[in-house]
């Protein structure tokens, strides 16, 4: 069982807890004991960044880095957002 910290977008989707127990041996089994439990997380998980101790699992082996009890997991979903560029203020040179 690892510890899974979720961020406060998701956790409407978690009943508003911070954090939740998962189980599995490695990221992907984590993910997978968390979106049977709690189903709305799927899709919201699709563009989600994992860290493992603090290091990003694309660092490592992805969806297949092991866990252990003592690790904790941090789901962070990425954002993307701004202005198209012919609407941002611009700024002349001097």
């Amino acid at each position: 069982m690892s510890v899974v910290r979720i961020p406060p977008t998701l956790r409407t989707d978690t009943g508003g807890e911070r954090e939740v127990i998962a189980e599995g041996d490695t990221v992907r089994d984590l993910l997978d004991d968390l979106t049977a439990r709690f189903p709305t997380l799927e899709s919201k998980l699709e563009y989600a960044n994992v860290y493992v101790g603090g290091e990003d699992i694309r660092t490592r082996d992805g969806f297949e880095t092991r866990v252990s009890a003592s690790d904790t997991v941090i789901l962070l979903p990425a954002m993307a957002g701004g202005s198209p560029a012919e609407s941002a203020p611009h700024f002349p040179r001097s």
